[in-house]
């Protein structure tokens, strides 16, 4: 049976001006922290919190994000590089063999930091304007999952993190790459976060009184991480040294995640559950 698989074969630069390259990567990553400040006002007001709060949370997060996912791309994937390389890891350039600096953007960044320098930055806003920690993380988690898939739609645009080769038919030839059919694993990532966060929001519309004190926060990362552990057994190894892994990299950093993501959950439950009934005792 002859198949027409997808061949992808797209430029990741938009335009590039005297060196300076425009890449569907950062458009997409902007665009989806912006949708999910928008989305954001929304919830704040549902909350009856300040917007001049949310601008502060918008800083903080962003900073949180793009930091902590680069240094977790540079210290779990390649320390010995960009330990030889330091410069590197802070500025989007790369030394070229004639001594040279070539910019080149930020080429890595690891989910994982990101989500650990948003919970730092998350909790340092807590400290500056006084918002309650757990209810500050859930209402975050409420677009989390939508940021999440604007970042692998990035990936997908890059023609990077590819999955193994395959026959199926919606299979992706990233000619970037080679010439074999694979597995679109930035797809079926961008598609699982885009399917978490409709869920996640249907759940705090329907039934935010009963669901507060991190069960949001918890349920985000349980799920994210869930769906990225088990997605990662399509994906190629990122660097050499997984190959003789038994799970990658992504598959280890994601086991905690999803640990703490369930102890939220319940704590979630239960705590919520007893405010719940000490005011009815009260009344």
């Amino acid at each position: 049976m002859n198949i027409d698989f997808i061949h992808w074969n797209i430029n990741p630069e938009i335009i590039n001006i005297m060196g300076f390259s425009l890449r569907y990567y950062g458009v997409l990553f902007a665009g989806g922290i912006m949708l999910c400040v928008y989305i954001l006002k929304w919830v704040f007001r549902n909350e009856n919190i300040s917007l001049d709060k949310l601008e502060t949370l918008t800083l903080y997060g962003v900073v949180g994000i793009f930091v902590g996912a680069r240094l977790g791309h540079c210290l779990f994937y390649d320390p010995s590089y960009y330990f030889s390389h330091p410069l590197e890891m802070i500025l989007p350039i790369q030394v070229t063999e004639s001594g040279e600096y070539k910019f080149t953007g930020y080429q890595g960044l690891a989910s994982h930091g990101g989500a650990a320098g948003l919970i730092l930055a998350l909790i340092l806003y807590s400290r500056k304007t006084g918002e309650s920690i757990l209810n500050t993380v859930d209402l975050i988690a409420v677009v989390a999952p939508l940021g999440s898939c604007f970042i692998r739609l990035g990936n997908l645009m890059n023609s990077e993190i590819i999955g193994f080769p395959t026959d199926v038919p919606w299979a992706f030839v990233f000619e970037r790459e080679d010439s074999l059919p694979r597995h679109p694993a930035q797809l079926y990532e961008a598609l699982a976060y885009l399917l978490i966060f409709f869920f996640i929001l249907y759940l705090y519309k329907t039934n935010r009184p009963n669901l507060r004190n991190g069960f949001f926060f918890g349920l985000c990362i349980a799920l994210i991480f869930i769906a990225r552990f088990f997605i990662e057994f399509l994906k190629e190894r990122q660097v050499a040294f997984e190959e003789q892994m038994p799970l990658d990299m992504g598959q280890l950093l994601s086991i905690p995640f999803v640990l703490v993501g369930a102890g939220f959950v319940i704590y979630g439950l239960v705590r919520t559950r007893r405010e719940r009934r000490q005011i009815e005792l009260r009344e």
